[in-house]
């Protein structure tokens, strides 16, 4: 299989942690691109007309994509460890979770194109506060209402928050996130020590 990704994606990221997780990282090989919404990777292009990282080229040569779906393609390939619950309660806490991450790192990559990408004189800073609100508002949420059940939980939904959180340090580090969230701070010093997550960090 083939993964379209460049190591500072957090989509990326998410794909090549649950890869780690399976044991199934050395059947993939990187395609490492730089793509952006004015500029994209035309190999990319081929495979996902969108232009999006991450995209995940099956053995048949059938492209996959978006991240979600990859995550959830990869999980099925090996039985354990699971890392999408199969039905009730638990199943949709990992989704939520999942979307509650990936809408961070959405918001956060918006906040990213519109200061580093889009021309200075045009750049929109009511925009950014907007997205920057969204950040912080889901990280509380984690905060106060989920993070204190994590404990050693790892699921597609805990990885999704693991996530975020490293794209935040990695493109954000004056936020100071952890200022305020002791608890989310703390789960993630331990969970970002998982192997998986250590091989998945992207250079400084």
């Amino acid at each position: 299989m083939k993964l379209h990704s460049n190591p500072a994606s957090p989509f990326g990221r998410k794909v090549k942690v649950i890869a780690y997780e399976k044991g199934l990282i050395d059947r993939i090989s990187l395609h490492v691109l730089q793509t952006t919404a004015v500029g994209p990777d035309l190999g990319l292009v081929a495979d996902n007309p969108l232009g999006k990282i991450p995209c995940l080229v099956l053995e048949d040569g059938a492209p996959l994509y978006d991240s979600r779906v990859i995550c959830e393609y990869l999980d099925q390939l090996r039985e354990a460890p699971q890392l999408f619950p199969e039905s009730g309660p638990d199943r949709w806490d990992a989704l939520r979770l999942q979307a509650l991450g990936d809408g961070i790192m959405d918001a956060a990559l918006l906040v990213r194109y519109e200061t580093f990408l889009r021309p200075e004189a045009l750049r929109w800073s009511a925009w950014v506060d907007g997205q920057l609100d969204k950040v912080h508002r889901g990280l509380d949420r984690i905060e106060t209402v989920d993070a204190s059940g994590f404990g050693g939980r790892v699921d597609i939904g805990t990885i999704a928050i693991a996530c975020a959180l490293g794209y935040l340090d990695f493109r954000f580090a004056t936020m100071g996130w952890r200022e305020t969230r002791p608890g989310l701070a703390e789960w993630f010093e331990t969970f970002a020590e998982r192997p998986s997550m250590q091989s998945t960090r992207p250079d400084a």
